[in-house]
């Protein structure tokens, strides 16, 4: 489960300091914050409708000084003073002592997560869509100048029966940076469905140290964004080359040894799909007389059949042979035209030819026979020699 800290309370005494000043000893120490407690509890009540941001409360003896910051001081003050008035008032009969009230202005409130806190749960509670006051919210605290902000909405978001959580962010908010100004706050809005909690992260900047000497402009945290996303770096992790295309150096290990690939496409042309020839070198390969399959029909022929184009002499001499066994069938159309004037010109030379050779040829009366027999026999030759 995540360890969740106030920011506030993570940053104080490096760059905030507390919100509530004073020093008393152990018998005092509960009736005084129980007294700050009940402070806080009575202006906000009171003033909640005025956009109050921060409390702070100063002790001595007998004087207590309460600064208020808010983005409307004129609904605090009141005509010629009044209501200031009313709350010293209010506060001295609290507390028995004598109360001192400033009242400061807030410039920005859109950089105020508190403020930006409670605008959005009054939306909510007005029946505004949440996902229009988050986005409209965010987009004026970057338009004001935030570093980055986060805005998270969790309840029964849109009246619906599962509670669920909405987030949205933009720029950069750094929780675990120190020197990050991040003002953080929370808001419940109270709506029909039930209670709608909303909290926001403003990244306001950071904060240097006093003996810090940058440029102006620059920031602390540039190195840590350029390395998460690759860029150059500095120190020890610059000498190292980053990226999978490294050189023949690797960080001072020495030279990698390229390995050979061969026409398969692994090392050694074999890892290839189907049953590749990388095992060794050329593999002679079978004749045509020594039942040899044709590479369509071998398993992995495919891949064979695309590495042969490169490969030594036996590929090529298949590729050779095949033109061979194909070119009878071009020359058989000029001997199918022949039988025709053959038949009356094969008896007047029957009679010059020996006895022992015209025998066999009118002893074939079956056609399938003649046609097997032409390309064998000198039958279709003998009597263009006789005619010439």
């Amino acid at each position: 489960m995540g360890q969740k800290i106030h920011p506030g309370g993570l940053r104080v005494g490096v760059i905030h300091d507390w919100k509530s000043n004073w020093y008393t000893g152990k018998k005092e120490f509960a009736d005084y914050i129980l007294e700050d407690v009940k402070i806080r509890e009575h202006i906000y009540g009171k003033l909640s409708h005025a956009g109050l941001s921060d409390i702070l409360i100063r002790k001595d003896k007998q004087r207590i000084t309460v600064d208020i910051y808010t983005a409307r001081p004129g609904i605090v003050i009141g005509k010629s003073g009044v209501e200031v008035d009313a709350l010293r008032r209010e506060l001295h009969a609290l507390t028995q002592k004598n109360v001192h009230i400033n009242i400061n202005e807030i410039k920005r409130p859109e950089l105020d997560a508190k403020l930006v806190a409670q605008s959005i749960a009054e939306q909510l509670s007005n029946r505004v869509a949440f996902r229009r006051a988050m986005k409209r919210a965010l987009a004026s605290a970057i338009r004001s100048g935030a570093a980055g902000v986060k805005i998270q909405c969790s309840g029964r978001l849109g009246g619906g029966e599962m509670s669920r959580r909405e987030t949205y962010s933009e720029g950069r908010v750094p929780l675990h940076t120190i020197r990050a100004d991040i003002d953080y706050g929370f808001v419940e809005a109270r709506t029909t469905a039930g209670r709608i909690g909303v909290k926001v992260w403003v990244n306001k900047g950071e904060i240097m140290p006093e003996g810090f000497e940058g440029g102006e402009g620059t920031r602390l945290g540039d190195q840590d964004t350029r390395r998460r996303r690759g860029g150059a770096l500095e120190g020890l992790g610059a000498s190292r080359e980053s990226g999978r295309g490294r050189g023949p150096d690797r960080e001072g290990l020495g030279p990698v040894r390229q390995r050979r690939r061969g026409p398969g496409g692994g090392p050694g042309g074999g890892r290839g799909r189907g049953r590749g020839q990388g095992s060794g070198g050329p593999r002679p390969s079978a004749g045509p007389g020594q039942g040899a399959r044709p590479a369509s029909a071998r398993p992995g022929g495919r891949d064979r059949a695309r590495g042969q184009e490169n490969a030594g002499q036996p590929p090529s001499n298949e590729a050779v042979e095949t033109p061979a066994v194909e070119t009878p069938p071009v020359e058989t159309p000029p001997v199918e035209a022949t039988p025709a004037p053959e038949a009356p010109a094969s008896e007047a030379p029957a009679s010059e030819a020996p006895p022992g050779e015209a025998a066999p040829a009118e002893a074939a009366p079956a056609d399938a026979q003649a046609v097997e027999e032409k390309p064998k026999t000198t039958r279709a030759r003998k009597p263009k020699g006789g005619e010439s």
